[in-house]
């Protein structure tokens, strides 16, 4: 139900361009959003990551078209091909792209894919340390743009610069009070930017948790069972996770959701520890489910999640405040959030990672 409220509210055709389909970002929309006039390329990777999802667990051939169509319209509307200036923006492509290719059989990205992966592999910076920028020409190197490209560095084979990666993650940006992981650091200056959000939790969960089952080093688990701990004290309220706004937020607590699974599915171990951790993390997404599809709207019979999980949902009215870029990149959200396609997405996110965990028994 949460993928057909996306596909039925959202999807529509770019351009009139035959078989193309992306995400309009706003519903009820207005006609520069029906038409794609501002461009949401990070938003859109999530698309293609919830259709190979939804193509995952219930294969056909019209769930495997949608993921065809919007991959190739991601790379008609980004107009200058695959890549970008914004290392996140890349590193989720990446991630999307890789996993179409390899569960689903779709080829036509690959060759985008290499350019990707050419692009997160020679923007580390030995020269201040190590990292990635948030975008090219950039002092700052922060989580959310490392931690996802750890993890497709790591999906695509490139495990040695997942590694590095994953400890200069540990190292630079871990805040030693609350274990959590801050938001970034300028360098060379070292200047930290404090902010704490929960999808940079996610993406260091979920990196950390893929290199403990390919390397079995104790370091990854520790790092897992210590973030994981962080996560329940300070990013949940009465085990649901905390809402992350709309606009770019919007999609903050998906994500989350979606690598507490990762972690749930993939950490590996018998010890009581890791025993524990894969079931302290599939609970926090069973609950978080429950209270979001408790909380949902029901319109025409199809889901509207709320931006915040644990409060009821509200009905967006109108096209207030939404989709603006602000001067440093990031996207406002509506005057109510419930009409972004970032909040849809992560209730979708949730929901799809919520059956994976009830499918593994967990």
């Amino acid at each position: 139900m949460a993928e057909s409220a996306i596909v039925s509210r959202h999807l529509r055709a770019l351009w009139a361009f035959p078989a193309t389909e992306l995400g309009v970002v706003g519903w009820p929309a207005t006609r520069r959003e029906r038409a794609f006039g501002s461009w949401h390329y990070w938003w859109q990777a999530h698309l293609i990551d919830c259709a190979v999802d939804a193509a995952d667990r219930v294969p056909t051939p019209a769930r495997r078209k949608r993921v065809v169509e919007i991959l190739r319209s991601h790379r008609l509307r980004n107009i200058t091909g695959w890549t970008n200036n914004y290392y996140d923006d890349m590193a989720w492509l990446a991630i999307a792209a890789e996993r179409a290719g390899r569960t689903q059989g779709v080829t036509g990205a690959n060759r985008g894919l290499a350019a990707l992966e050419r692009k997160l592999y020679d923007g580390w910076n030995p020269e201040v340390g190590g990292g990635l920028p948030w975008r090219t020409g950039s002092d700052y190197y922060n989580a959310p743009a490392n931690g996802p490209a750890g993890i497709a560095m790591m999906r695509l084979g490139r495990h040695s610069r997942a590694q590095e990666i994953a400890d200069w993650l540990d190292a630079t940006l871990r805040d030693p009070e609350t274990g959590l992981i801050l938001d970034g650091i300028h360098l060379p200056s070292g200047t930290i930017e404090r902010p704490t959000f929960t999808y940079c939790q996610g993406v260091v969960l979920g990196l950390e948790a893929e290199l403990a089952a390919h390397t079995g080093a104790p370091r990854h688990l520790e790092r897992v069972h210590r973030l994981l701990d962080a996560v329940q004290d300070h990013m949940t309220v009465g085990g649901v996770v905390k809402g992350g706004g709309g606009g770019d937020g919007g999609l903050f607590n998906g994500i989350l959701a979606r690598y507490l699974a990762v972690v749930a599915e993939t950490l590996p171990g018998s010890d009581r520890q890791q025993v524990e951790d894969r079931a302290t993390a599939a609970a926090i997404v069973r609950a978080s489910a429950s209270a979001a599809w408790a909380n949902r709207l029901d319109v025409e019979g199809e889901p509207l999640f709320g931006v915040n999980w644990t409060e009821r949902a509200r009905m967006p009215g109108g096209s207030a405040g939404a989709g603006y870029f602000t001067a440093g990149g990031s996207v406002t959200p509506s005057k109510i959030p419930e009409r972004d396609l970032s909040v849809q997405l992560s209730g979708w996110l949730l929901m799809e990672a919520a059956y994976r965990v009830s499918a593994a028994g967990l």
